[in-house]
């Protein structure tokens, strides 16, 4: 996608009021390889902007109206990946300034030389398609848990069509299948790229804590309130907020959210003054709201605010297509934090990999690839590096899988298992295994005894106790 992007010429549209200037921008800009189209009043304006993509757009602030219509608003919001370029007449600054505030790129004076206008149009293109593409990792991220099914393929259709507009986004699926890499493309595809994506764990945080952290307070709200705080909704003003695990949100601050999507207010804790926000909201669960919506646990009203476009996101079991590249991935990832050189799986490892039905989707097979590249000695995978389950066949085709959440181990149980299978390879030994781990033995050390692996009471030399974390998130 981003090869065939860069190899495609630009697509630029000159609207002018007047035609000879036009023309001779088109005629000055043609030996850059350009697909250029130009018009000379705002009807024409309208025409091609509702049926053409353009990645730049060279407006004239001449050009008025048409039928009441501003034409730099029709064009952000029918092409909300185009640059604008503004041409203006020098009685029109005050226009042309307000035109940078709602998104264009660029103002230039009707006298300038048709060389200016040329250069801007080249910096404007360039932003157009780095603007256009997602950053190396979300892209890489974002394709390989594409792979081939038709399931997948709707997904990414669907997230294509709604990024552009304002739209709320409801993302449904089991734990551990991407949502958050697919909210983070939605974001990355629009036109509140620029601005902060911030991320809301509904179930993480607690009760009396989600309403400020979401909304902020004003000072002496609550005890502990020294000072005002701004709610992350106001951190995100601009850009997008994604709420995942919305379906254990507490139907007190279910009511308040759905005030922030009925007018865009808010209102901090202990503040009778609304705020007013512009923040898109993404929404992911693992529930199914409409059964909680009968049981009364989630509101309806809210539900049908979220439900405006609702994008199923298959399990991993479903779409193991996929396998190859996302293994790819997590190698390349895992060997550079880990400084190893694993290649890949033999055969025998790769019939368990592909015959598992990973109850923790995406971020399930993550852990176990971190597991085997850590445990591996050599450069192949084989399936003694592999975690418990799979290389003794738990849970693996055929047989009756256990699908259910109790099924699904905790990151601190697989982080339990993981720092056990180490000292189990490695005779005991901490330090080697809190190097192979990638942690410092301090670290180990405190790990053994939260887990209750034989870790005595005094603190080992060698440093102070660190945060280190086996598991990515």
């Amino acid at each position: 996608m981003r090869n065939d992007d860069e190899n495609r010429p630009g697509s630029v549209l000159v609207a002018c009021s007047e035609a000879a200037y036009a023309a001779t921008l088109v005629q000055f800009m043609a030996p850059d390889g350009y697909d250029l189209e130009r018009c000379h009043d705002a009807q024409g304006v309208l025409r091609l902007v509702s049926h053409r993509r353009f990645d730049v757009i060279v407006l004239d602030l001449g050009l008025g109206e048409e039928g009441g219509v501003d034409l730099l608003s029709f064009a952000r919001r029918q092409q909300p990946g185009a640059q604008i370029i503004l041409i203006f007449d020098i009685v029109e600054i005050d226009r042309a300034i307000d035109g940078i505030r709602r998104g264009a790129l660029f103002y230039l004076p009707s006298t300038c030389a048709p060389t200016d206008v040329a250069l801007a149009v080249g910096k404007a293109l360039q932003k157009s398609r780095s603007d256009s593409t997602l950053s190396e990792y979300e892209q890489s991220a974002f394709e390989e848990m594409i792979g081939v099914s038709p399931a997948m393929r709707r997904v990414v259709e669907l997230i294509m069509k709604v990024a552009p507009t304002d739209s709320t986004v409801l993302l449904l699926g089991e734990s551990g299948t991407g949502k958050e890499i697919l909210a983070q493309a939605v974001h990355r595809l629009s036109p509140r790229r620029d601005k902060p994506f911030v991320a809301i764990n509904c179930a993480a945080l607690p009760e009396n804590l989600i309403e400020s952290e979401m909304f902020g307070h004003v000072k002496g709200a609550f005890t502990g309130a020294d000072y005002d705080k701004r709610g992350l909704f106001e951190e995100a003003d601009g850009g997008s907020v994604f709420l995942d695990e919305i379906g254990d949100m507490s139907t007190m601050t279910q009511a308040k959210l759905l005030r922030v999507l009925q007018n865009g207010e808010i209102r901090p804790v202990g503040s009778s003054v609304p705020k007013h926000v512009d923040a898109r909201v993404i929404a992911a669960t693992n529930r199914d709201l409409v059964e909680a919506v009968r049981r009364n646990e989630f509101r309806e009203d809210l539900y049908f605010r979220l439900n405006v476009i609702r994008i199923r996101v298959p399990a991993l079991r479903e779409r193991l297509d996929a396998l190859p590249k996302l293994v790819e991935h997590f190698l390349g990832r895992f060997n550079a934090r880990f400084g190893k050189n694993v290649r890949g799986l033999d055969e025998h490892a790769q019939v368990l990999l592909r015959n598992y039905p990973y109850p923790g989707n995406v971020r399930e097979l993550e852990s176990i690839i971190a597991h085997a590249v850590i445990m591996c000695d050599g450069e192949i995978i084989r399936a003694a590096d592999l975690p418990e389950d799979l290389a003794t066949g738990v849970r693996a085709r055929p047989g009756l899988p256990d699908y259910s959440a109790q099924a699904i181990p905790t990151l601190q149980e697989m982080e339990a298992r993981l720092i056990r299978t180490a000292l189990d390879k490695l005779d005991g030994n901490q330090t080697e295994a809190a190097r192979k781990l990638g942690i410092s033995r301090s670290t180990l050390w405190r790990k053994m005894k939260e887990y209750g692996l034989g870790a005595s009471d005094e603190l080992p030399s060698g440093g102070a106790v660190s945060d280190d974390l086996l598991s990515s998130g």
